[in-house]
């Protein structure tokens, strides 16, 4: 598992990357908020550590523009004590706060939980931005709202979500829905996505589903 630490305290985040290697994660380090907000966004991680005072942006502007996009747990770690800082943090989608100085045989504790807890989520429950679906409940929501999907609407939505960034073609669509070769004079996927985005796109700002013309389509937030 790759964990990403966002901290411009370098002995501290250099202390912390060696515990968390020493017992077998893969772990980054990012100095800055902008640098963090990258790697957090493109690279693939499924924990991040991140300090709240941070040059270039906030460690709040950095959860806020990160769990817009990424659903992978976070660990905010901080000097700031207040309960203003903690409500702040956790209403913006922290997963747990750590106060400094650190006991390390706690953060290493609270890592493993929050891996654990999140590998379990992740298998029954698909996310992208506030779009969540799911999978053992039968259930859609976003932005808390719940979703009236039929049962042909949950598949379709399940793939995107699964292969999100990944454009999906019709012919890929077609034979994973329907279990049938496409047709390119049909228009059954084409009907059945519109039927999808007027159910989870149309009532909301911001669009999730996308089509890429003559390939398919994809979901992903687009900036």
């Amino acid at each position: 598992m790759r964990i990403l630490i966002v901290e411009d305290e370098a002995k501290f985040a250099d202390h912390i990357k060696r515990a968390l290697v020493e017992i077998g994660y893969v772990v980054d380090i990012a100095r800055d908020g902008i640098e963090g907000k990258h790697m957090a966004l493109e690279g693939g991680y499924d924990l991040m550590l991140l300090d709240i005072m941070l040059p270039g942006i906030d460690g709040f502007g950095v959860l806020h523009e990160v769990r817009e996009r990424r659903g992978f747990p976070i660990i905010l770690l901080t000097a700031r004590d207040s309960v203003e800082d903690r409500v702040m943090g956790l209403n913006m989608g922290a997963d747990d706060y750590v106060v400094k100085p650190v006991a390390l045989p706690e953060l290493l504790a609270r890592v493993q939980a929050l891996l654990r807890r999140g590998h379990a989520q992740d298998l029954a429950v698909l996310r992208l931005g506030d779009l969540q679906l799911d999978l053992v409940k039968h259930r859609a929501t976003r932005s808390g709202t719940r979703l009236d999907l039929s049962a042909q609407d949950f598949k379709l939505l399940a793939l995107f979500l699964r292969r999100q960034g990944q454009v999906q073609s019709r012919t890929i669509v077609a034979e994973q829905i329907w279990d049938m070769n496409f047709d390119c004079d049909s228009n059954v996927v084409d009907v059945a996505v519109r039927r999808l985005r007027q159910k989870i796109d149309d009532p909301f700002p911001v669009k999730l589903l996308h089509t890429v013309r003559g390939v398919g389509y994809v979901m992903e937030t687009r900036v």
